[in-house]
């Protein structure tokens, strides 16, 4: 007898996936755990298969649920494409956010997927630069929303997540030993005079030998082991790595990623992306399950 998948029970299980476990997967759904609970059970007695191993303290995806992940990401995103295409959409514009070069990833790509699933005939034009850039540019009406990095958090700013400033370099490299310390940076940047002043404080003699607006040329040099970078935590790409300087570079200021326009918008579209900008950063310090192959347990 033929057997006919259900694309709600699709989206919940993707929905896992992303999320890193059932209960976030329910926040994200605006749905119970226990609703989402019951939608992974009646897709695994649909296919006769198990998808998720439960039998540790974490939730893992077996060979049959991993193979199936691909295939639901295109069911779910088929099924919205149409939905988007064929259905008359109450709201159409433009909205702009303005992200800071180094959170961009791995964070916006899914928000704007996720918008754009809900929201086809709006655009969302994303400007990305430096903080005290996107504030002023804020100010001037120029952005709807923008999220920054910061020590601190202005009026009616929100801070969506706190994370550490780390010290950035090039796999099994070794520049991070060299004094005077070389450092790439932007000339914006404001990690920039915390990172200087914490070399002063602990008599670390340093050199700006990359002083850019580019961060694909900090990068460029940080990979060939020419200098060092900081980065928020979780936010570096893969071709750099966190340095394990064994206390020999000092510690570094926890930052703030502020979110900045939600509440005075009064846009139902500008509500529902600042909604998916808070829900991606809530998930920022722990691994995104979509590259993972565990997820915690609800």
């Amino acid at each position: 007898m033929m057997r006919n998948l259900d694309i709600t029970t699709l989206r919940s299980f993707v929905a896992v996936a992303d999320n890193g476990g059932v209960t976030r997967a329910a926040g994200f759904l605006h749905l119970t755990q226990s609703a989402v609970s019951m939608q992974l059970k009646r897709l695994e007695e649909l296919l006769g298969l198990q998808l998720l191993d439960r039998s540790g303290r974490t939730i893992a995806l077996t060979a049959s649920g991993e193979q199936l992940l691909a295939y639901a990401r295109r069911m779910v995103a088929l099924n919205d494409e149409v939905i988007g295409r064929l259905t008359d959409q109450a709201y159409e514009g433009e909205i702009v956010l303005g992200v800071p070069h180094d959170i961009v990833y791995p964070a916006i790509p899914q928000v704007l997927q996720r918008f754009n699933a809900s929201f086809p005939r709006v655009k969302v034009q994303l400007i990305s630069s430096f903080t005290r850039s996107l504030k002023e540019q804020f100010s001037r009406g120029e952005c709807d929303l923008i999220l920054t990095t910061e020590t601190t958090t202005s009026e009616n700013g929100e801070t969506l997540a706190e994370r550490p400033l780390c010290w950035i370099g090039a796999p099994n490299g070794s520049a991070w030993r060299q004094r005077p310390l070389k450092l790439a940076f932007g000339r914006y940047c404001t990690f920039r005079p915390k990172v200087v002043g914490a070399l002063d404080a602990a008599g670390i003699s340093w050199e700006m030998v990359v002083e850019t607006d580019s961060d694909r040329t900090i990068e460029a040099t940080v990979s060939a082991d020419l200098a060092i970078h900081t980065m928020i935590e979780g936010t570096e790409p893969p071709h750099l790595v966190q340095i394990d300087h064994g206390g020999n570079l000092p510690e570094l200021p926890v930052q703030l990623i502020n979110l900045y326009g939600a509440e005075t918008s009064g846009s139902p579209m500008v509500s529902e992306l600042a909604f998916l900008v808070r829900k991606a950063f809530q998930n920022i310090s722990a691994p995104l399950a979509a590259a993972q192959t565990h997820w915690t347990a609800a």
